[in-house]
Order: C-alpha cells, then structure tokens, then sequence
C-alpha cells in the first residue's frame, strides 16, 4: 500500500475552502486538470455522498465516488475507474490554524495495478496533490 500525505497553510476561511473544494465541476479553476463532470449527484448534497465525478487530466479519464462529505470539515472518495491502480482512497480534511486561516491536509493510499510501477504512481499521485493544494492556497486567498 502507497500512502501519500500533504498538508497546506492557507489563509482563508474554512467556508472559502470548502466552498471550492465541494464545487467538482469547479476544480479545473485550481487543480491540474482539463474538465471535470458530475456524472451523478450525491445526496442530500449534489456533490456530497455517492456523488459520481470523472477527472480528466493528462490523457486519463478517471472516476471518483464520493464516499464521505462534511461540509466544512472533511470529504472521501475511492477512484472506481480510469487509473492502473487499486484501493485507491483519498481524503482531504480541513482544520482551524491561527490568525483565521485554515490547514488542509491531504492524504491518499493506493496500490499499484501493474507490478513495478508504484514509484511512479507515487510520484505522480504526490505531485498532483502537491500541485493541487498549491493552486487550491492560491485560489482561496484571492480577494
């Protein structure tokens, strides 16, 4: 099992930050990818649980389920399609810092599909979620 954690400090409210976290179609505005689609709601919140979204970015088409969704607090989700890889889940919480801004913390667990091939995937995955938690700070400290 690969298990890859990031953590960011961003100055923000912990609504700002959720607000662009739970807009899935809205994340090519912050995250490395071309297009995402909502191809099922969750419920109660349209991006909330069993909420069904495809990533697409370089090159790859890959389905996530939204598995757990508290607003503010934390969202889950397994990838169901799309990637060479297994058990992948991923989780990205929020925490109050200091001064009113907020730590988001990310963190993934995934296996590898095709033997040999999790340094790639972990360096993939990693840069991805390092570049995702960038674009993510930068996003939300907009005024």
């Amino acid at each position: 099992m690969i298990r890859i954690e990031r953590e960011a400090r961003i100055e923000a409210s912990r609504e700002r930050i959720w607000e662009i976290l739970s807009d899935h179609e809205g994340m090519p505005r912050w995250f490395p990818a071309r297009e995402v689609i909502r191809r099922r709601p969750g419920a109660p919140d349209p991006n909330g649980v069993d909420a069904l979204r495809v990533v697409r970015a370089s090159g790859l088409a890959i389905e996530e389920r939204v598995t757990a969704f508290e607003p503010g607090k934390r969202m889950e989700y397994v990838v169901t399609g799309g990637a060479p890889l297994r058990d992948h889940r991923g989780r990205v919480e929020i925490e109050d810092d200091v001064g009113g801004s907020c730590r988001v913390r990310w963190s993934v667990e995934l296996r590898p599909l095709i033997p040999g091939t999790g340094w790639l995937l972990r360096r993939a995955t990693d840069g991805l979620i390092r570049d995702g938690l960038e674009g993510l700070r930068r996003f939300a400290e907009e005024r």
